[in-house]
């Protein structure tokens, strides 16, 4: 039998949530696990199979000290680090990133991006989302993730795995369903953070999704049997359709447990140790089985590396950060281009807002949403280009700006998504779009 445990937070559903979901009993309580499958009733028939990795560096990564460096500004603005010659020509980047400098040639950077919200939680909920709507004093997410309209929208790939899953989310992240639900809430694993909307969100582990002793797939089948016939007579109660549909969705949260694909995908012990060493621990680890879970048919992944809000000792946190996050990026993209995997999964790294572009007085950057480079790599895209420029100190775009309406349109256009189409009506029966404007830079296309 199928189990959600409950927690003391309560959803709009009226029934609790504790994080882990597990394997247990399909009574009226049971229900949460196939409602976070009932995105899986809007899979999009045909087209590529494309998927999304987004690499999330929460806090604002600094764009000079990554990709748009500025070796001939004064040393306050050009902070501590060199630059080292890339496989993309004419592009150098950190010299703390070697693994990046590799694969280059396969990815774009964008180094117009703009906005003019300093604000973590305001940011990172419209470059999520598409929408304005929470705040450092009001961190309730308006409007559904980029992760969660994909899975309303297209489902997985394949039966028996998540539609979507958000891997070691540390905060200044809205990964979240919103009005949709939490049928499209993400499946999460790894290190959650607390106090804000990412840390309410339902949660998953590779390890709950098991038979409990004493279960076998017969004894779910006979349960489920019953469960139908009871939902069978609640539906001839029922005229207005509410149980409409529940039957496949009950049967796919039976796939999920029973058909060991999801469970195997978070397994990275099944690896090969080569391939384990290549990517390496922590962050590695984790975007390894971003790999594994694309593979195993998840359609949107997120994963978080660090803690990117450095106000001060710039060079001592990405002397630690920078090196972690080259290598588990670095190799990802790397491997999925050696499996042919590339091509239909758009690989994202960005975060919020960038960082000012004259060191503090801590030796720190502050918040600065005027400039940011973002990388972007696979999804179908043209590639080996720089796209956009910033003036000689990286404060704000000399040439093509990119907006976050415009980073949303990326993303869904990768998809197979129309990133202007109406999506649902929330839950004042208002009609909801997915962007107000956007477009996919002309370059990619």
């Amino acid at each position: 039998m199928l189990t959600v445990s409950g927690s003391s937070r309560r959803f709009c559903d009226g029934f609790s949530r504790r994080q882990f979901i597990a394997a247990g009993s399909l009574g009226a309580f049971g229900l949460s696990l196939p409602g976070l499958l009932r995105a899986e009733s809007a899979r999009a028939v045909g087209g590529r199979k494309r998927s999304v990795i987004l690499v999330w560096q929460h806090g604002g990564p600094s764009q000079l000290d990554t990709f748009d460096m500025k070796p001939d500004s004064p040393r306050e603005y050009r902070g501590p680090y060199g630059s080292i010659p890339t496989s993309l020509p004419g592009l150098r980047i950190c010299e703390k990133m070697p693994f990046h400098a590799k694969i280059m040639d396969r990815t774009s950077v964008i180094r117009s991006f703009t906005h003019n919200n300093g604000d973590h939680w305001a940011a990172a909920h419209w470059l999520l989302t598409g929408y304005l709507g929470a705040t450092g004093s009001d961190r309730k997410a308006r409007n559904p993730s980029m992760g969660a309209i994909s899975a309303h929208l297209r489902g997985s790939h394949e039966k028996g795995v998540p539609a979507y899953v958000n891997m070691n989310d540390g905060g200044f992240g809205f990964h979240g369903a919103s009005y949709l639900g939490v049928a499209c809430n993400p499946f999460r694993t790894g290190s959650y953070s607390y106090g804000n909307e990412a840390g309410m969100l339902p949660t998953a582990r590779a390890s709950s999704l098991k038979l409990l002793n004493g279960l076998t797939t017969e004894k779910i089948s006979t349960r489920v049997s019953l469960m139908k016939r009871l939902d069978a007579l609640r539906s001839d109660i029922d005229k207005s359709g509410a149980f409409h549909g529940m039957d496949s969705m009950l049967q796919e949260a039976v796939d999920i447990v029973t058909s060991g694909k999801a469970r195997a995908a978070f397994d990275v012990s099944l690896e090969d140790k080569q391939t384990r060493e290549r990517y390496g621990p922590g962050w590695g680890e984790q975007a390894l089985m971003a790999r594994r879970l694309i593979e195993a048919g998840v359609r949107f992944v997120t994963l978080n590396t660090g803690y990117w809000d450095d106000h001060g000792n710039l060079k001592k946190a990405l002397d630690d950060k920078l090196p972690r996050h080259d290598r588990a990026l670095g190799v990802l993209i790397e491997d999925l281009s050696q499996r042919g995997l590339l091509d239909d999964t758009l690989v994202i790294s960005a975060g919020e807002f960038g960082r000012t572009p004259k060191i503090n007085d801590k030796a720190g950057r502050d918040h600065w949403p005027q400039a940011q480079s973002i990388l972007l790599a696979g999804g179908g895209y043209r590639h080996g280009q720089i796209i956009g420029a910033t003036n000689g100190k990286a404060e704000h775009p000399t040439e093509r700006p990119v907006t976050p309406a415009d980073f949303c349109a990326i993303v869904y256009h990768a998809l197979g998504i129309d990133p202007h189409q109406e999506v649902v009506k929330d839950f004042s029966g208002r009609p909801n779009f997915l962007l107000q404007g956007g477009v996919v830079p002309p370059e990619l296309l």
